[in-house]
């Protein structure tokens, strides 16, 4: 009987409180959205995110406030997120690394990224391998002849562990059977600041990072990223064409935290879709020499798994770990 009692109490709840969610979500948002971002004000994420917040507010009536939450290459901020509310009301603007790959770099890692919800791909932009201006090389194909010639004469900057950069010049050196010495900076401005100042010879970043310092002739460009050539460095061959196969092009993207309803998701991934295909936004994103996107969370998660699959050997075979 008491048995009977019970499940009928259980059964009774669970009835009661199901309208009580469903209202839930379909009032949502309710109050205050905050978007995280893992690093300081100023970079492509706190951009986008700013950008994405604008146009969540304009679509959904809510305010959204993007709150700077830097440290261990993004890191903290994201894994602050993944222990969040799974409300909808605390997001994450992160790239690649953070939503796709962290946990197959950093030892001991506290969440995984694979179990965050996908919102919105925001943008896509390929990486660009510059050099200083006085390196005596100009192409892919003599950096590598040059490297062969030169072991560990060369060195390379990164903008952390893990990054971008330093996946795409690994690779390069797995591929190649290159030796050259990985000089890691917090970020990419440091790194800037030296290959700037010769104190290093190359790096892998974003068109934007570099653009000005090549236009200004301090830096020049041995190879894109892009699997097509870039119009923005005319001329200038592709990674792939030295290295079959071989590309490089980072992401940035709109995560929640696990277990946030679908239609959470899907509302605000709806939003950022719709303000991303707005031509002012879109003008906006293009300037930062970035591939604007707005994808459906289904869409994000395919791009989830196939950065896994490219980068995942290279991770390997490179012995790229953060203890």
């Amino acid at each position: 009987m008491m048995k009977t009692t019970a499940a009928l109490l259980i059964a009774a709840t669970a009835s009661f409180t199901m309208p009580v969610a469903a209202q839930d979500i379909s009032s949502y948002p309710s109050r205050t959205v905050t978007v995280v971002v893992p690093f300081p004000a100023g970079g492509a994420a706190d951009l986008l995110a700013r950008m994405a917040g604008d146009e969540i507010k304009a679509s959904l009536g809510q305010s959204v406030v993007v709150e700077n939450r830097s440290g261990a290459s993004g890191m903290t901020g994201t894994e602050y997120v993944s222990r969040a509310e799974p409300d909808g009301y605390t997001l994450i603007s992160a790239p690649m690394f953070n939503l796709s790959i962290s946990d197959l770099i950093v030892r001991n890692s506290k969440f995984d990224p694979r179990r965050m919800e996908p919102v919105s791909v925001l943008a896509v932009y390929p990486t660009v391998l510059y050099a200083r201006a006085n390196l005596p090389v100009n192409t892919l194909p003599e950096l590598i002849a040059y490297a062969k010639a030169n072991p560990n004469k060369l060195t390379y900057a990164s903008q952390g562990l893990g990054q971008i950069g330093h996946l795409t010049v690994e690779e390069l050196k797995v591929s190649a059977d290159i030796q050259m010495v990985h000089v890691p900076y917090r970020g990419s401005a440091p790194a800037i600041t030296d290959l700037l100042a010769g104190q290093v010879d190359i790096l892998a970043d974003s068109v934007s990072a570099g653009l000005q310092h090549v236009k200004s002739g301090k830096f020049k460009v041995l190879a894109v990223g892009s699997k097509e050539p870039l119009s923005t460095f005319p001329g200038v061959a592709t990674i792939g064409e030295t290295i079959p196969g071989a590309y490089s092009e980072t992401w940035m993207a709109v995560a929640a935290p696990p277990g946030t309803p679908k239609a959470i998701t899907a509302k605000l991934s709806s939003a950022i879709t719709k303000g991303f295909a707005k031509p002012e936004v879109r003008a906006r994103v293009e300037a930062l020499q970035l591939n604007i996107q707005g994808s459906t969370p289904e869409q994000m998660a395919g791009l989830v798994s196939t950065t896994r699959q490219r980068w995942q050997p290279v991770i390997a075979k490179a012995k790229i770990v953060i203890e």
